[in-house]
């Protein structure tokens, strides 16, 4: 039985779904991954298939749309315009009928948020599919909407906030999608109300790339929606450090990592400068990394290391806390570490992530991206390496997260759904 997977975004979108594949491989299937271009060799260097589906995330946000996009923050209301400006026009038309072609000759389709046209696909060619995220979306009486203002209102407000925020996701892509619908599926366009309430009643199901331990399942979920553990991938053995990296991690005190992945945008020299600055002011031993920022054109002192990338499976446990943009995958990575994480979120689930982080008494507070001070990441920074709460959280947190094998349940789940 072959499958295809289809996921789409930055490489945090995009590497999970990796060891997802890998994991259906070894159970027996054919698997190809469907992504962009950018990530070709990522994906063939490891044995799975790749199907390539057109765009360039990086373009996209670095374009005027994008940046607006990324500096949307938790206005939900902002995001949702930016986002349409940024993935509007000919070219998402271009990237659904990919996803098309790339489903041809499957006999079941796992997608992504960012992948969710593949679930049109997979109506268009008759085959099974399932809704693989890395971020809850479910609807609960019991818990808001990971993209709702957290607020004590009860079970009516928390359904309400997943209500809405299936409509606003529905908004942003409804046009488009039911456009490509008639003209290239020649399916039926949905209603403006349709498509959840559609995956509600098909018992569609929902499978999720996280920890129980760290987004408990709300007891009101459909038996349907499945929580397996993350999906990591762990770094090649035959990688070996930097002996200049060895050198400074045995040079002192364990440092903290400082990264933000793809979500630096035009505003990547001043985060630095923040960075540097929080540093030298706590006396702090740190490792600062790259992603689409430039680390390797800030003047540093002897204290910080510069380096493009290191794995963070390998990496993070090493450290005495980790600084990031609070990506899924980076998040997942930093508490699969057992150590601190300081969160400052740019848009999306970020948010969602630096309230959970700080919920588990695992990290402090959270810093909004546009609230970035240098008083206020000092604060952070000496919070997360001093207190011996969130050091000893962290820790147990790390040992529950190692201890789980969420690819082999997600294989499992796959399996008794398809029955092969």
């Amino acid at each position: 039985m072959h499958i295809t997977i289809v996921t789409l975004g930055s490489r945090g979108d995009v590497q999970p779904y990796l060891p997802l594949g890998l994991g259906l491989q070894r159970a027996g299937y054919g698997v190809r991954l469907a992504t962009f271009n950018t990530f070709r060799e990522f994906v063939v260097e490891h044995g799975l298939e790749f199907a390539e589906i057109s765009g360039d995330p990086r373009s996209t946000m670095n374009s005027e749309a994008g940046q607006a996009w990324l500096q949307s923050g938790r206005n939900i209301i902002t995001a949702t315009k930016q986002m349409r400006r940024a993935v509007a026009g000919d070219e998402i038309i271009q990237s659904f009928n990919d996803v098309l072609e790339v489903c041809r000759g499957t006999d079941a389709i796992v997608y992504s948020f960012m992948g969710a046209t593949a679930y049109h696909a997979a109506e268009k060619l008759e085959v099974p599919s399932i809704f693989a995220l890395l971020q809850p979306f479910s609807r609960s009486r019991l818990t808001p909407s990971m993209i709702a203002p957290h607020l004590p209102l009860g079970g009516r407000y928390n359904l309400l906030t997943h209500y809405l925020s299936e409509q606003l996701i529905w908004l942003v892509a409804s046009k488009m999608i039911n456009r490509w619908r008639r003209e290239s599926l020649n399916l039926p366009a949905l209603s403006w109300n349709g498509l959840f309430n559609r995956v509600y009643e098909e018992k569609h199901p929902y499978l999720y790339g996280f920890s129980p331990s760290v987004v408990p399942r709300p007891a009101d979920w459909p038996a349907w929606h499945h929580i397996s553990g993350y999906w990591f991938l762990d770094h090649d053995p035959a990688w070996s450090p930097p002996e200049a990296l060895l050198r400074f991690l045995e040079a002192g005190s364990k440092p903290v990592s400082i990264g933000f992945g793809s979500m630096t945008g035009r505003g990547a020299a001043k985060l630095l400068d923040v960075a540097v600055q929080a540093l030298e002011q706590t006396g702090q031993r740190a490792i600062l990394l790259g992603g689409w920022a430039d680390p390797q054109s800030v003047e540093v002192p002897e204290t910080i290391f510069k380096i493009d990338a290191v794995p963070h499976d390998w990496l993070f446990p090493r450290m005495a806390a980790v600084v990031h943009h609070g990506g899924a995958g980076t998040t997942a990575a930093g508490l699969r570490a057992g150590v601190p994480s300081v969160l400052v979120p740019f848009f999306g689930d970020q948010p969602y992530w630096g309230r959970r982080v700080h919920a588990l008494g695992v990290g402090p507070r959270p810093i909004q991206r546009r609230a970035l001070t240098v008083p206020r990441l000092v604060k952070a920074i000496s919070s997360a390496v001093d207190d011996e709460p969130i050091r000893h959280n962290a820790s147990v947190l790390g040992e529950r997260i190692r201890a789980e094998d969420g690819v082999q349940s997600a294989v499992e789940f796959i399996k008794e759904y398809l029955g092969a």
